[in-house]
Formats: structure tokens, C-alpha cells, sequence
């Protein structure tokens, strides 16, 4: 099977902890996932703090944190919610941990949704699509020449080392023409592989007429690690429907329970 396996590391809640995540990022790379993935929240308001108590590590700071405990596997946000950083800063994290990593970072994006994360870090939700934008082209820039301008101010962007690659999250038609525009690929939330027939010949139509290559589909869903041949089944019909990347996201009470997630879905790997 060419498809390429993800899991997500929860940085919320009682799982967060610097043991549990070294613990489940070492438990990946050990089983051979291909690359582990965090999410992305700032400000959770008391009132939605259910599962998490409102407990949640910063993304780039924790994949700083992994690329130090791992050697192989690829560490991903699913999603960084542009909108809520400055470009300059956020294109500077990515370069480092893309160095730091050896180029092992890869990079999904989104808008963000949370109301209340919007109304405390002081940003207007309604421009968040021309925010996401615009850090993007920002990012694009820093990674393509050492000398790069921002606001008037030429400065040098090093290290920069490759520019990860880029995965667009969100609903089509916009997340298909900005993964088209800035990106790699598009990383949609999904539960049925069928849903995404229609998405995906609409994004290599799109990707065919702005003479780019084929992009990625990087899947956020789940597996059944409990049953070997519906699992099998399931990453199969996946597969089958244009996904390049699966990412498997589902609780799980301590590293232990992650391992053995990690193992099964490892065993959809063909032996050598």
C-alpha cells in the first residue's frame, strides 16, 4: 500500500503532558508510522473546556520539542490556524523546526473558527480568509530567497532551510483553489472515503488548468484498530478515492493505548 500513515498526538488535556507525548511520538516512529500530527487552539473559553480543561500546548513549540526526541518520522500540525499569528514570527518558527528536524516538518493550514479564540487574540474573524492568504504568500516568499522585505524592511531569512510542504485545510470550493494557489495538497476532515470523489477530481481539474502537479489529499479520519480487516478495508477505500496521506485521530487514555493504536495501524503496512 502506497498510502502514506499519520496519527494524531493529543497536546490537549490530560494526555499533554512532556512524557506522554515524547512517550507517543517515540511509540510512532518505533511502530513505523510514517508522521505524527498536532492540532491548534490558544484561547478556550471556559465554557467549551470539555475533554481538555482547557489545557492545550502550542503546536510549533511542541514539534520543536519533538524533533528533539525522534529521528524519522515527520511531524505535522493539522491544522495551524494561520490567522491567529503574525507572519513574520510564524515563518521564522517554521524554518527553524524545519531545520532542526532535518526537513521533517510538514505544514497543514488553516483559517481557525472559534469565535471566542478570535475575540481574544483581538483579530476579525470576517478577515481571516485575506489574513491566511496573505501569510501564506508571506511564508512563500521567506522560503524562496535569503533577502526578503517585510514592511518596508529588507532582512535576511536564515537559516532556510526547504520550505515544508504546504496542506490546506477546510471546505471546498476555497480550501481546494488556495491548496492550488499556495500548497501541496488539501487536508480535509472526513468520515466517508465516497465524500471525497467529487472534492478530489475537482482539485486535479484545478491543479491541471494552473499547470501544478498533482496535488496530495491528506486525510483526517479514523481507523478501527480493533478489527484488522475493516481497518484494511477502510484505508484501502481511501486510498482508492485519491488520498495520498491518512491521519488517524482518536483518543486514547496514555501512551500505552497509543502504542498499541500505533501498532495495529502499522500492520496495514505490506511485509517485506
Amino acid at each position: 500500500m502506497s498510502l502514506r500513515l499519520g496519527m494524531m498526538i493529543r497536546v490537549m488535556g490530560p494526555q499533554s503532558t512532556r512524557e506522554t507525548i515524547s512517550d507517543c511520538a517515540a511509540a510512532a516512529e518505533e511502530a513505523g508510522i510514517d508522521d505524527v500530527w498536532v492540532s491548534d487552539h490558544v484561547a478556550i473559553p471556559p465554557d467549551d473546556a470539555e475533554g481538555s480543561g482547557g489545557r492545550y500546548l502550542d503546536p510549533l513549540a511542541t514539534l520543536a520539542f519533538l524533533a528533539a526526541r525522534t529521528e524519522r518520522v515527520g511531524l505535522g500540525t493539522a491544522v495551524l490556524n494561520l490567522p491567529y499569528r503574525p507572519p513574520l514570527p510564524t515563518a521564522k518558527w517554521l524554518a527553524t523546526i524545519q531545520e532542526l528536524s532535518a526537513g521533517r516538518l510538514l505544514l497543514g493550514v488553516g483559517l481557525g473558527w472559534m469565535r471566542p479564540e478570535f475575540k481574544a487574540l483581538g483579530v476579525d474573524r470576517r478577515r481571516r480568509g485575506a489574513l491566511a492568504d496573505g501569510t501564506l504568500e508571506f511564508i512563500e516568499r521567506c522560503f524562496a530567497r535569503d533577502e526578503v522585505e517585510a514592511n518596508g524592511q529588507p532582512f535576511l531569512f536564515l537559516p532556510r532551510p526547504g520550505r515544508p510542504p504546504i496542506f490546506v485545510g477546510g471546505q471546498p470550493p476555497h480550501a481546494l483553489e488556495r491548496a492550488v494557489r499556495y500548497g501541496d495538497g488539501w487536508m480535509p476532515m472526513v468520515r466517508h472515503p465516497a465524500d471525497l470523489e467529487q472534492p478530489v477530481a475537482e482539485l486535479r481539474r484545478l491543479a491541471r488548468e494552473a499547470g501544478r502537479p498533482e496535488p496530495e489529499v491528506v486525510a483526517l479520519s479514523g481507523l478501527d484498530t480493533r478489527d484488522a480487516s475493516r481497518m484494511a478495508e477502510r484505508a484501502a477505500a481511501f486510498a482508492g478515492a485519491g488520498v495520498t496521506r491518512l491521519v488517524h485521530g482518536a483518543g486514547y487514555r496514555d501512551a500505552s493505548e497509543f502504542r498499541a493504536h500505533a501498532e495495529a495501524i502499522a500492520s496495514l503496512r505490506p511485509r517485506s
